[in-house]
């Protein structure tokens, strides 16, 4: 199970692309209470830590983003414990092919982010609503469960772009989540919740006794 997710959100001429690495931090324990946990006074709960944030140059090109991102998933922290989310939608797809023609060791999960209905996989790809995204970071965030390495740059502005989503609801009754602020970006905010959100199916409930076993952490 991977450790390590990345999110690449590809901006265009006046978007920014961002890249953000997270990871995932499972509770660890030398002794497990049972007595508490079966009183529920234990509350074991995974992290999940922002690692790296960046944001590309605007006219940095596809190829180089691409070399950019092969380079930090093969980097020695990385290689082999990683997944990278990548938003595939528009012009994203050209990317996704770039991706998968280079020298990466790491799990490449295209995502095209759509406007409403349920997440779903096909051909090779998740549709994920942007509303599903954005809902397990800001969820994360309010939890005190997403939290920043020290001395990371950004960090401030990626909890503007959190603070600044807003939903729309269109005349067709879907759900439009965006920075809806006269040039203000999201860029930052959708790197995280994808890696959030694919690091968070991988979340291993600790203590969980739905399926008459528990699962420990040592």
């Amino acid at each position: 199970m991977n450790r390590f997710y990345l999110g690449l959100d590809l901006g265009q001429r006046q978007d920014y692309t961002a890249i953000a690495v997270v990871e995932r931090e499972e509770p660890v324990l030398v002794r497990f209470d049972y007595v508490a946990w079966m009183r529920r006074g234990t509350k074991l709960e995974t992290k999940f830590v922002v690692r790296h944030l960046e944001r590309i140059a605007l006219g940095t090109s596809y190829v180089s983003i691409v070399d950019r991102v092969r380079r930090m998933v093969n980097s020695e922290d990385l290689r082999g414990r990683c997944s990278l989310v990548v938003d595939g939608t528009g012009v994203g797809g050209a990317v996704v092919d770039l991706l998968r023609e280079s020298d990466m060791d790491c799990e490449l999960v295209p995502v095209q982010i759509t406007g409403g209905g349920k997440a779903r996989r096909e051909a090779g790809a998740w549709n994920v609503p942007k509303r599903d995204l954005i809902g397990v970071v800001q969820v994360l965030f309010e939890q005190g469960r997403l939290l920043f390495a020290d001395g990371m740059p950004r960090v401030k502005m990626l909890v503007d772009e959190l603070m600044a989503m807003r939903v729309r609801v269109t005349t067709e009754g879907n759900e439009q989540y965006g920075a809806w602020r006269e040039g203000a970006h999201d860029d930052l905010a959708l790197a995280v919740a994808m890696a959030c959100w694919r690091g968070k199916a991988d979340e291993r409930v600790v203590g969980d006794r739905s399926d008459g076993r528990v699962i420990f952490a040592y």
